[in-house]
């Protein structure tokens, strides 16, 4: 699958793009997959709200080696193939999925946040894909256009107690409130199988999921050729124990494969 150069210059602008209907043949194949997941939750599932909240916001992550509806479509789709287009590069290598999953009246949103201050991977060639499972309105993906280029990371805090993951917060700015400080938000209405491709350093965050519906979305993130170990100042989530990996080394190909280009 190509995608146009429009698309490719508005994502390394930008940090968000939308693609309509990318994985609109693969969304039953993944919703079959979240069922099992829920069914049978990973050693990371999280219930992400507190007693003053209502409804459920159930995520998890790293479990694709266990249901085989995401690997299927992690490597047979053509979201490795878009991956490699919208960072530039000759390599496309699986960092993690994650799905989450808002039942009707739920009322914890999101937080704003960036992925890459948690995560243990530097460099810019890298792309996160976000798509519902069903028809999304409020319940959306929102995204601050060219906060993939901030000079400093924002900190980042835990979801349910919303206190800071890092002891040491000197290098990160606090978290904004893009709606207060007028920054642009990136936001669509999404059909199932529609896609928002993202920046690791691209802040985001949704609502809550206040419809009669389900919001269930299922995440896919890669890397490419530039992607380094790097060494947090705490924690990282995923935090992937047992790793042996050292700052500036290429992730592991057999714990992250590489799913487009030269094996």
């Amino acid at each position: 699958m190509q995608i146009n150069q429009d698309l490719i210059d508005a994502y390394q602008a930008d940090g968000v793009v939308l693609i309509k209907g990318l994985l609109r043949d693969w969304v039953d194949t993944l919703r079959t997959g979240v069922d099992k997941n829920m069914a049978q939750p990973g050693q990371y599932a999280a219930e992400n709200v507190t007693e003053s909240d209502t409804g459920r916001f159930f995520d998890d992550y790293c479990n694709w080696q266990r249901i085989p509806e995401y690997e299927k479509v992690i490597k047979t789709s053509d979201i490795a193939t878009v991956a490699a287009q919208l960072m530039r590069s000759n390599t496309v290598q699986l960092f993690h999925e994650h799905v989450l999953v808002k039942e009707p009246g739920t009322s914890k949103a999101t937080p704003w946040h960036q992925d890459a201050p948690y995560y243990f991977v530097d460099g810019m060639q890298n792309v996160s894909f976000w798509c519902p499972l069903d028809s999304v309105t409020d319940a959306t993906l929102r995204c601050v256009a060219g906060s993939h280029q901030w000079k400093k990371p924002v900190l980042p805090v835990k979801w349910l107690a919303e206190d800071q993951f890092y002891a040491n917060s000197d290098d990160y700015m606090p978290v904004p409130d893009p709606d207060i400080q007028a920054m642009i938000i990136r936001e669509w209405a999404m059909e199932p199988g529609d896609v928002v491709a993202f920046h690791y350093k691209t802040l985001h965050g949704a609502r809550g999921n206040q419809s009669n519906s389900r919001r269930r979305a299922f995440s896919m993130r890669f890397v490419g050729d530039d992607a380094r170990y790097i060494t947090r100042p705490g924690k990282t989530s995923p935090p992937f124990p047992g790793h042996n990996m050292h700052d500036g080394q290429r992730l592991r190909e057999d714990w992250f494969p590489i799913v487009y280009g030269p094996n």
